[in-house]
């Protein structure tokens, strides 16, 4: 992938060139503008399947793992086709790499553009992560295939590596992405009902990889301005 991050912005776009006759896939709704140069198709999100077996994976994509039920392919038309990006969340993108010996498995809403050559399909969870899990609920997307992505995090983006010496406890709601190798439960943080110091649901990861943490979450910022907005007498 050829693309530029500005990296001066504090809310940065992608500026991606995509060759004559090159595909790729981008978020629903990710567009900012392009030079003319591109055609955009929007289908749905069901990696290939047509017809009702497409439209079945497509909705229960959607259903299950808070994933838009479109997808866009953006083909470039000229050699100078030019498409920039960004994510609806205030924050960071970064790239990724992934391919032969690491695949990642990625929380709700942190993709936003891949690779031709880069899928994704959905994977069930643990019973721990199923029932109590918000990265995903009951499946989780795992990417397939070889190239760049690109995804978006509220706030900015942390790695953290594991060495499978130590393990990390990550806030659900901080967890953009992680090595599909790394292996992790899912549980309450603590006291009897397990909000008492105001975490929630964590993360224990295990094992070799990284795990990718942005720094700032949608919900805390809900949270915080529920005092501000009008309701119902």
């Amino acid at each position: 992938m050829d693309y530029t991050i500005t990296e001066t912005s504090t809310f940065p776009i992608a500026v991606i060139n995509i060759p004559r006759g090159a595909t790729m896939q981008i978020e629903s709704g990710a567009m900012l503008y392009h030079n003319g140069a591109i055609k955009l198709d929007g289908h749905m999100n069901s990696n290939g399947k047509s017809g009702l077996g497409g439209m079945v994976r497509a909705l229960g994509r959607s259903m299950t793992s808070g994933e838009s039920f479109f997808i866009t392919t953006a083909t470039g038309l000229e050699d100078n086709s030019e498409l920039a990006i960004a994510p609806g969340n205030p924050g960071v993108i970064r790239p990724l790499e992934v391919g032969s010996g690491t695949q990642l498995r990625l929380n709700t809403g942190a993709f936003l553009a891949g690779d031709a050559d880069v899928s994704y399909n959905m994977v069930r969870q643990k019973v721990s992560g199923a029932v109590f899990g918000g990265t995903g609920g009951l499946y989780v997307m795992e990417t397939a295939g070889r190239g760049t992505l690109l995804v978006s995090g509220f706030g900015d983006i942390i790695t953290l590596e594991l060495d499978g010496t130590n393990e990390y406890v990550v806030d659900n709601s901080h967890v953009v992405a992680w090595d599909q190798a790394l292996d992790y439960d899912i549980e309450v943080a603590s006291g009897t009902f397990g909000f008492t110091t105001g975490e929630g649901f964590v993360n224990h990861f295990h094992g070799t990889g990284k795990i990718y943490v942005q720094t700032r979450n949608l919900r805390s910022l809900a949270d915080a301005l529920k005092p501000y907005l009008p309701s119902k007498s």
